[in-house]
Order: C-alpha cells, then structure tokens, then sequence
C-alpha cells in the first residue's frame, strides 16, 4: 500500500460531513412539525373535553332542579337563593372560564327534551382565525309521564 492510497482512505471529507448534517437538520424540522401539530390537536380535544363537561355539569343541574325554567336569559351576577339563577350564572362563568370571551352558551327545550350547546373559539388547532368549535348536548331531563290504562 503506497502512502497516498493511505491518506485517501482517512477520516470523512467536508463534503460527507455538510451531507450527514443536512440529512439530520431534515429529520429534525419533520420531528418539531409533528410535535406542533400534537399539541394542537392535544389542545383542541382539551377544549373539548372541557366543554363537555360544562354540558353535563348543566344537565345534572337541570335534572336536580327539573321544575325550573332553564331556557331563560342568564343573570350577570350569582343568587345562591334561586338555584336556577346561580346555576346559570355558573354555566356563563365556566364557559367564559375555558373558552374565554368570545365562547357562548345556550339552552333551549323541545318537548321535554334539553340541548345545551357550547361554541368556542378554535383557531389555535386550525391555524385559522375565524374557526368555531361548538358541543351539543341533547337529553331528555325528566321521565315520561306514565299512562294508566
């Protein structure tokens, strides 16, 4: 073996280094992307998750209390005396809570059926501005009457 053969033959050149290194910045950037994109999507089903159990805190409430007229606007301030009034007040303050200003909330009855809804704000998960995640609720707060025959 001559001594150039043996020289050619040591360590990376400049070239295999900029490659390896180009190689790995790829890698990297496709990790951090999907690692941005879970935590989008881990926020959104938070979001959603949060809403749901606003809306079955509110239909617990409404079952409790089923004499009550829920489909009323809510007050602005809490009234431990009529349970109907601060639980409605508590329905507005936890959706403003988890969903922040702009997040609604509405009840309405369809024959002795109930549906909560809960719009929020989800533009952190779709990259958009203008996007409105909502949860429904619908369930029936009281048993059927029982007809004699």
């Amino acid at each position: 073996m001559t001594a150039w053969s043996k020289r050619a033959q040591d360590g990376m050149t400049l070239i295999e280094v900029l490659v390896a290194l180009l190689i790995l910045a790829v890698g990297l950037l496709g990790a951090a992307a999907i690692q941005l994109n879970a935590l989008k999507y881990t926020d959104s089903s938070l979001m959603t998750s949060q809403a749901s159990f606003i809306a079955y805190d509110m239909m617990d409430r409404i079952r409790a209390n089923s004499a009550a007229d829920y489909t009323v606007t809510p007050p602005t301030s809490g009234n431990l005396n009529v349970a109907r009034d601060q639980d409605l007040y508590d329905f507005t303050t936890n959706i403003t809570s988890f969903g922040g200003p702009t997040a609604t909330g509405s009840i309405t009855l369809n024959q002795r059926v109930y549906t909560i809804t809960i719009q929020w704000n989800d533009s952190r998960a779709t990259g958009g501005s203008g996007s409105t995640r909502s949860f429904v609720l619908t369930s029936r707060a009281t048993v059927d009457p029982v007809a004699s025959p």
